[in-house]
């Protein structure tokens, strides 16, 4: 029996677990080994076949405040995490994303258990996001191995000493058959000529607070505009269709609230009906890119959060979507703290309303550029493999 511990945190976070332990276990049953995953995530990884140790898929926050309420929460779950590890070690540990959570859990077992293999799968982007130019990086004085699923992740640890392997972005492996854009419309009850857009607002409670609202007052402008605009909402999370509707009842929104459940199922045919996707940044951006949504993105902290981050900590990269960030270029519009009002709003979304005009091209033909640059299908089972590799490999009788 191999027993396994997956930690992450987050929707993403869950999403991408969940894709990781369906391979996990495909591949176990490949080589006739019994396996066991237990987890830090949420519901998606429980589906996918992991026993939860605790739900932090809602444990959330970008920020120096918006943290403080996951404090005590986090502290409760180390200990109780501590008592696991003593009274039942895994035989290897996968952490995913989920930085400051994982790097504590990663220093906690290789301090205490040094003979347990830990794989960082989907690694932080210090590779993007890190304070200056230092040489050195957390993860490589507890990590094994880190499976990375960018080109320059791979290269930046690599240059720094750590045992790496790009096996390629996930997402590539979630696209199946993408709908016709009339076939998604009938599906959704809409109509074939109809402006539609696609809002992605939160996957943060905190994200509902600082996004929301411009987005939906950018919104609003545009349905002023486009009387005929329909706009479909996915809610993110459980729980997050009431605070949304309220928001957008205020800005005088005309809108349909898809749950989160069902906007999983229904991913493929809400892409395909989007002329365009006005969301957060990150892993939806390059979703939708994969799927060819043109999109504007957006993002903002509380404003004491963006002060220290601008004025003490001199936090300053080029781009914040990962379009941008892989492509290393301002492909997609990004609207940015103060820079994410309603009129930029309305007025960055404006041009990509009517398919096939010049700007909407213009992200499409990047999108092709960046999908070249994602990997090829098959990537977590190449993650699988490695991680199961390492595991018997360390202790070969698991």
């Amino acid at each position: 029996m191999v027993r396994l511990l997956v930690s992450t945190g987050e929707v993403s976070g869950d999403l991408q677990g969940s894709l990781l332990i369906k391979a996990l276990h495909q591949e176990a049953r490949l080589r006739q080994i019994p396996l066991e995953v237990v987890a830090l995530g949420g519901r998606r990884m429980q589906e996918a076949g992991a026993e939860l140790i605790a739900d932090t898929a809602t444990m959330g926050a970008i920020g120096l405040w918006e943290v403080l309420p996951f404090v005590l929460p986090t502290l409760k779950l180390q200990r109780t995490l501590r008592r696991w590890l003593v009274d039942t070690p895994p035989d290897g540990v996968v952490l995913i994303d989920y930085m400051g959570s994982n790097v504590s859990l990663g220093r906690q077992v290789k301090r205490r258990h040094p003979h347990i293999p830990i794989s960082y799968y989907i690694a932080p982007q210090e590779w993007a996001f890190r304070l200056g130019e230092g040489g050195t990086t957390q993860l490589i004085g507890f990590t094994d191995q880190i499976l990375a699923i960018f080109p320059e992740e791979a290269r930046f640890y690599g240059a720094r000493g750590a045992p790496v392997t790009w096996v390629g972005h996930p997402l590539i492996d979630t696209l199946g058959e993408r709908p016709s854009r009339q076939e998604a419309r009938q599906q959704l009850g809409l109509g074939p000529d109809v402006p539609v857009l696609l809002l992605l607002p939160a996957s943060r409670r905190q994200e509902l607070r600082y996004l929301l609202p411009p987005m939906a007052q950018g919104l609003a402008l545009l349905q002023a505009a486009h009387p005929d605009l329909v706009v479909l909402v996915s809610s993110g999370q459980r729980g997050f269709e009431k605070p949304i509707e309220a928001v957008m009842a205020e800005a005088g929104v005309r809108c349909r609230i898809i749950a989160s459940d069902e906007a999983d199922r229904l991913k493929p045919q809400l892409c395909a009906a989007a002329d365009v996707a006005l969301t957060k940044s990150g892993t939806a951006n390059l979703e939708l890119a994969l799927r060819a949504v043109p999109q504007v993105t957006g993002y903002r902290v509380s404003r004491p959060t963006a002060f220290v981050a601008r004025h003490l900590l001199h936090f300053n990269v080029p781009h914040i979507s990962p379009v941008n960030l892989v492509l290393n270029e301002r492909l997609v519009p990004e609207l940015l703290q103060d820079g994410l009002t309603p009129e930029a709003i309305a007025q960055a979304v404006e041009p990509l309303l009517v398919p096939g005009n010049a700007e909407s091209q213009k992200q499409l033909d990047g999108y092709h550029r960046l999908r070249q640059c994602l990997g090829e299908p098959g990537v977590t089972q190449r993650a699988a493999s490695a991680i199961l590799d390492q595991v018997l490999q360390r202790s070969p009788c698991a």
